[in-house]
């Protein structure tokens, strides 16, 4: 199989970049909504409705949420071009719909999506809810899960570009967890299966972005809803939709996303999963915050009266401005930086450091600033 082609064939051009609210899926879902397959499951807090749709009528049951955190979209959008997949009348997607039954909730956090805001509208971490269940939303995700009973489950997320794929110097491109059951980590024949299948989509992805996925920390919190389900007895993957270089609206991280779903049903498919990968599963780099968007070498600054040569680097705020998210670069640390990567490097060569205000890089500024008052940069790049 191509997944390449599989992808270019059906991406779901209607959305795209980071901003991706129930407004912009709407027309998607009553496009796909044949047979009633589409369901309204409650109201988020602010009386939005939260979507639910239902294809295939196989013996195996997958149960598929995205944006739990309002700005993380590019799972959701990975999602679509899957259910493109599963639509689209190929063989493929008829040996899919005859051996899984998929029931997916593209956005429940309607309210943070339209906020991008990780949290929901009274600012609750909704993967922080899955015990006391005090959110609307958090109530719709546990009763459907109570009502269809799946086989596995897969929680759809994004993570921040500071995540690196352990010490390599490599971004976390896609990142993945089989969640814990117990405080103890322990592993059991639930816990094991989604390890197994981890490890065969880390194979398939090492094809693709080599030494960039991730294996996100196994600590134990029975408020995350994937140890919680986990807990259940329903073997549960955490996907992490990272950063690839220079991707910023996460279109290539889509595509990845995408590779990993299609790769996952096809795997389970052809039961084309060896017994016990553990030791695969463990070798995979841990996730590590190793990285800054913007990263500054060797720079000439006065301190205190002392002219010193030293390393600062900046972070993108995601910024909701006029219904688009703004890129926006701060400082963030100024020192020696040992151990931490920059997605852009800049090695000034012991050039001066000045800025319209203190000359002197300063956290939480913006990163305006030049460099032996002729190189200009503006929002952290040099300006042309």
């Amino acid at each position: 199989m191509n997944l390449e082609e599989l992808f270019n064939q059906n991406k779901e051009e209607c959305i795209e970049g980071r901003y991706l609210t129930l407004e912009h899926i709407k027309p998607l879902l009553e496009r796909i909504n044949i047979n009633n397959r589409l369901h309204v499951l409650g109201e988020s807090v602010l009386g939005k409705p939260i979507y639910g749709y239902e294809i295939g009528s196989g013996k195996t049951r997958i149960y598929l949420w995205s944006q739990m955190h309002g700005n993380e979209s590019t799972t959701t959008k990975a999602l679509f071009d899957f259910i493109n997949v599963l639509n689209n009348g190929s063989e493929f997607a008829e040996k899919m719909l005859s051996a899984f039954t998929f029931y997916c909730i593209p956005i429940l956090n309607p309210d943070g999506a339209a906020l991008y805001t990780r949290a929901n509208a009274n600012n609750v971490d909704l993967n922080r809810d899955s015990q006391d269940l005090t959110q609307p939303e958090s109530r719709v995700l546990r009763e459907v899960f109570e009502n269809f009973k799946p086989d596995f489950c897969f929680n759809l997320h994004d993570q921040r570009t500071i995540f690196g794929a352990g010490d390599t110097g490599k971004p976390a491109t896609v990142s993945f967890l089989a969640p814990s059951y117990n405080e103890e980590r322990d592993i059991n024949e639930n816990r094991l299966k989604a390890i197994n299948l981890i490890a065969a989509l880390n194979d398939e992805l090492q094809k693709y972005i080599p030494g960039q996925i991730g294996r996100f920390d196994d600590s134990f919190n029975i408020n995350c809803i994937g140890d919680t389900f986990q807990y259940l007895g329903v073997p549960t993957i955490l996907f992490e939709a990272g950063h690839f270089q220079n991707d910023y609206p996460r279109e290539i991280t889509r595509k990845y996303i995408f590779f990993s779903l299609i790769t996952s049903f096809k795997v389970l498919f052809e039961n084309d999963i060896v017994n016990n990968r553990i030791n695969d599963y463990l070798n995979i780099s841990q996730n590590k915050v190793v990285f800054y968007d913007f990263m500054y070498k060797n720079i000439k600054i006065n301190y205190d009266g002392i002219e010193i040569i030293t390393n600062f680097v900046a972070q993108y705020k995601e910024e909701l401005i006029d219904s688009k998210i703004q890129f926006n670069a701060y400082i963030v640390e100024v020192g020696e930086l040992e151990n931490y990567f920059g997605h852009y490097v800049y090695d000034a060569k012991g050039a001066a450091y000045s800025d319209d205000f203190t000359n002197f890089p300063k956290k939480d500024q913006k990163a305006d600033f030049y460099l032996n008052e002729n190189v200009k940069f503006v929002n952290g790049l040099i300006k042309s």
